[in-house]
């Protein structure tokens, strides 16, 4: 007996020990963590030496120039097809690069900021990857009380502009308050013909019927309320407890003609978040079901522990439309002091960059590419079966280097 007394108290020791190592393991990497984030002060008497070789003098400091900056939301639209998504990265050319730059000259942030951009409280709502668009994106960030929008826009390339500025709440952060976000996927309807029928030759003629168009919609509807996405995005298994996504709405437009006079239809979906891939993996698989590729019966199993073989959509067509701010609408936007983030005022703004910018880039590469028409010839190598994980991937139309890319993903 005093044995295993002895043995239970040995094993709590080791617990303990093993507890308070785990411990202090995570306050050394807090420690690494704060040095790395640490302001890195300049040694001015150092560089003003350096500086006098090259005959350069630093400018005496201006006290004009600490100008108060209060937590402000933005809203943002832009058409991403010449830019490698809106997240800054270095050496590459993203929107965020584009816009920081533009706020340095105008000094909305600082020189330090620019460098670090978390010092001035910096969020974006959701991450658009290369070639997405985004019709009312919104971020969160630190910005001086008297701001020339129209200047600031002149600074800013075509494919970018900035529309409105509302003061939010200190705490406010653009992606946590966020409480839904709305995507559309603009497609040509020949995308939906049978895929018995010969479409080569109809892609730029073909009309949708009203009958094909209701199993458009219902198909659609199959996606509605909370269900396992595992296999609508990649390295996520169905015990993961971030695969369920709840989905509130996806809805079809009814048909209308292009400038160039082909049939397009919007598909809207409306979701609490988006997985990498997810919303151009239901959109493909909603294709080949109402092609008839496959069944509506592939759909449910998707959502079931099993790992299939799916198709994913080209991204040419997809657009971050709306983020929703309902809650902090509902608690804020009354106080009298803070307004809604609606942004109604900016909606004829916004709507004429959309078609301009946006609609107008997916309308003409469709016509000239016909990425659609390419990616719906691969869906037969789609086995819409139980995935092995040494089967070779089928054909892809983007390695065409087709103008598109993912939709919102995890941060």
């Amino acid at each position: 007996m005093s044995e295993a007394l002895d043995k239970l108290e040995m094993e709590k020791e080791a617990r303990k020990e093993a507890k308070e190592l785990e411990g202090e393991a995570v306050k050394d990497a807090n420690r690494i963590k704060r040095t790395l984030k640490r302001k890195k002060w300049v040694d001015w008497k150092e560089q003003d030496e350096k500086d006098a070789v090259n005959g350069v003098k630093r400018a005496p400091f201006d006290p004009a120039d600490r100008i108060k900056r209060k937590k402000s939301a933005i809203l943002l639209s832009y058409c991403g097809a010449n830019y490698y998504g809106m997240q800054r990265n270095p050496g590459m050319q993203t929107i965020e690069e584009e816009l920081f730059k533009a706020m340095l000259k105008h000094k909305w942030i600082t020189e330090d900021s620019f460098e670090q951009i978390q010092i001035s409280c910096f969020q974006r709502a959701a991450r658009t990857d290369k070639g997405v668009s985004a019709a009312r994106q919104v971020c969160s960030v630190k910005l001086p009380e008297e701001l020339d929008l129209e200047a600031f826009n002149a600074d800013l390339p075509q494919q970018i502009r900035l529309f409105g500025v509302e003061r939010v709440t200190k705490g406010f952060n653009a992606k946590d308050q966020c409480n839904a976000r709305t995507y559309t996927y603009t497609l040509p309807t020949v995308a939906f013909a049978s895929f018995e029928e010969q479409v080569e030759d109809v892609h730029d003629t073909f009309r949708i019927s009203p009958e094909l168009l209701q199993k458009v919609k219902e198909t659609l509807k199959l996606y509605e309320g909370t269900k396992n996405f595992h296999n609508f995005t990649s390295k996520k298994s169905f015990l993961d407890p971030s695969s369920k996504r709840f989905i509130m709405s996806f809805t079809s437009s009814e048909p209308f003609r292009s400038p160039q006079d082909i049939e397009f239809v919007t598909l809207k979906v409306k979701g609490q978040s988006f997985m990498l891939h997810q919303i151009r993996k239901m959109v493909g698989l909603a294709i080949a079901i109402v092609r008839g590729n496959t069944t509506a019966a592939t759909l449910e199993r998707a959502l079931t522990e099993e790992r299939l073989d799916l198709p994913m959509a080209p991204g040419l067509g997809l657009v971050l439309d709306t983020v929703h701010y309902e809650r902090y609408n509902d608690r804020y936007g009354k106080d009298g002091i803070h307004n809604s983030l609606t942004w109604q005022a900016q909606e004829a703004q916004v709507q004429e960059f959309i078609e301009r910018e946006i609609f107008s880039q997916i309308y003409k590469t469709e016509a000239e590419q016909r990425n659609m028409l390419d990616w719906i010839g691969t869906l037969h190598y789609h086995s819409y079966d139980t995935r092995t994980e040494d089967a070779p991937p089928p054909p892809s139309s983007e390695g065409k280097k087709v103008k598109g890319g993912d939709d919102d993903n995890d941060e």
